[in-house]
């Protein structure tokens, strides 16, 4: 894909599905993660592999020329870095540690904020999102509300919110929106692979001073590690990060920001359906309902910020 050629259509939704699809897989995973190895030092690892697997293909394919950016580039990667990953990211694996123990589905829902607070950063930057829009976000965070009110998400049985927890999800979806909302003013490379190499790096470099002055063990000097939780951040690391970051990365430099956030619509209802494929939870009529409100709202978003080939601009 060149990165001056304004993309087709369905090669931005090719990419949205795979965001929409293996992120809503990845809260089981690092669940999984967690509830074995560090939380900071894991994801430390994690996006440290994944960067340099993506700077190896990038070399391997494009040479090592690909890589050079300019140190005013390299400042805006590392500020978008810190800010997803290192905010975004490291505080929703410390809140589904064992020692906070928000459950991944309560963390989807915080994080479906994510749209909401999009469209009051694009307010504060002058624009004016489209009333549909705004409606079609409404009616998204109503379904997932009635999806996790106590006793549905579940099949039965209430569940409690963590407030530590919680607030630290808050703050990750506040990093996370920040920080995707300031690619378009800063100074990024002009390849949105290039700048994903560099974000996991930065990324992983703050994550890792962290787990440091938490002092958390390194991964691979934790005893009696599960085969499973290995496997789950081999997951996290090929398609959570190497194939479904870049993938979102490439899409806010290609797609409007509101059809890019429904994602975190759509994340919860994929966990929902993989809960009850693989460990047997109950889709109730209520659940159903729920769900076809977050798949109505999501509809009414893509309808009004839909990606034309005229409006799809070439990055940087």
């Amino acid at each position: 894909m060149s990165p001056t050629r304004p993309p087709s259509a369905a090669l931005v939704w090719v990419a949205l599905a795979l965001v929409y699809v293996i992120w809503g897989s990845t809260y089981l995973g690092i669940r999984v993660v967690v509830e074995s190895l560090p939380p900071f030092g894991s994801a430390a690892l994690r996006f440290s592999v994944a960067g340099s697997l993506l700077a190896a293909i990038l070399a391997a394919t494009r040479g090592v020329d690909v890589l050079r950016v300019t140190w005013r580039q390299l400042g805006a990667c590392a500020v978008v870095g810190m800010l997803l990953l290192a905010g975004g990211n490291g505080l929703v694996v410390l809140a589904e540690s064992p020692r906070f123990g928000l459950p991944s589905g309560v963390a989807a829902l915080v994080i479906a904020l994510n749209p909401l607070i999009f469209v009051v950063l694009r307010r504060a930057a002058g624009e004016r999102p489209r009333r549909a829009t705004v409606m079609g976000l409404a009616v998204g965070l109503a379904g997932l509300v009635l999806l996790f009110l106590p006793g549905l998400g579940t099949g039965g049985g209430a569940h409690t919110l963590p407030v530590v927890g919680g607030a630290l999800v808050l703050g990750a979806t506040i990093c996370w929106c920040v920080g995707s909302f300031a690619t378009r003013w800063l100074p990024m490379p002009p390849n949105p692979f290039v700048a994903s190499v560099y974000e996991m790096f930065a990324g992983a470099l703050a994550m890792t001073v962290i787990a440091v002055l938490r002092g958390e063990a390194t991964p691979w000097s934790v005893d009696n590690v599960p085969a499973k939780a290995w496997l789950a951040l081999a997951y996290l690391i090929v398609f959570g990060s190497l194939v479904a970051f870049t993938a979102y990365v490439w899409l806010l430099h290609h797609a409007p920001i509101s059809l890019v956030s429904t994602y975190a619509y759509v994340n919860p209802v994929i966990a929902l359906a993989l809960g009850a494929l693989l460990a047997g939870e109950a889709l109730t009529p209520q659940v159903l309902l729920a769900a076809a409100a977050v798949v109505f709202g999501v509809l009414l978003v893509v309808s009004v910020e839909r990606p034309r080939a005229a409006d799809v601009e070439p990055a940087g």
